[in-house]
């Protein structure tokens, strides 16, 4: 017997999506909307009052119940110190893509995108949207698996 209530969604079928994916994206790049932090011709990502980054990987994109979805496939923190130039290969969703329907089976608009935080010391959390986005298919057939 469970002891903790499933709130996972309807009892009816639901879409979920497995998505294996590779990020190539340099922070340092000027484009990726951090003007704000260039000083002369340098840009300088952690300044002083910059302790992190939370980086994380959305897909958005619209059903005929909902114009507009957003999920939250993937993140990680970025500390001072760490190489600002990401190279990621078979990458796996670090969280579950589920659709309270079935939008994702057969959708030819799913648009990932790579923003992140600026976690400051003191002061605002401003939002940063990278300067590139991917929109992808997915299959219009359903893979099935053993249940657990």
């Amino acid at each position: 017997r469970k002891n903790v209530e499933d709130f996972t969604g309807p009892r009816e079928r639901s879409d979920l999506g497995f998505v294996t994916f590779d990020i190539t994206a340099d922070i340092l790049n000027g484009k990726n909307g951090l003007q704000n932090f260039w000083n002369k011709n340098t840009l300088i990502i952690f300044d002083w009052n910059v302790k992190q980054l939370f980086l994380y990987l959305s897909a958005e994109y619209s059903t005929k119940n909902n114009a507009l979805n957003q999920v939250v496939l993937w993140d990680k923190i970025m500390l001072r110190g760490d190489n600002p130039r990401l190279s990621l290969k078979d990458m796996k969703s670090k969280y579950f893509f589920f659709d309270d329907g079935n939008g994702l089976k057969g959708n030819r608009n799913i648009t990932l995108t790579l923003s992140w935080n600026v976690v400051p010391n003191a002061g605002i959390l401003p939002l940063v949207t990278g300067s590139g986005h991917v929109s992808v298919p997915f299959p219009d057939t359903y893979e099935t698996t053993k249940s657990y």
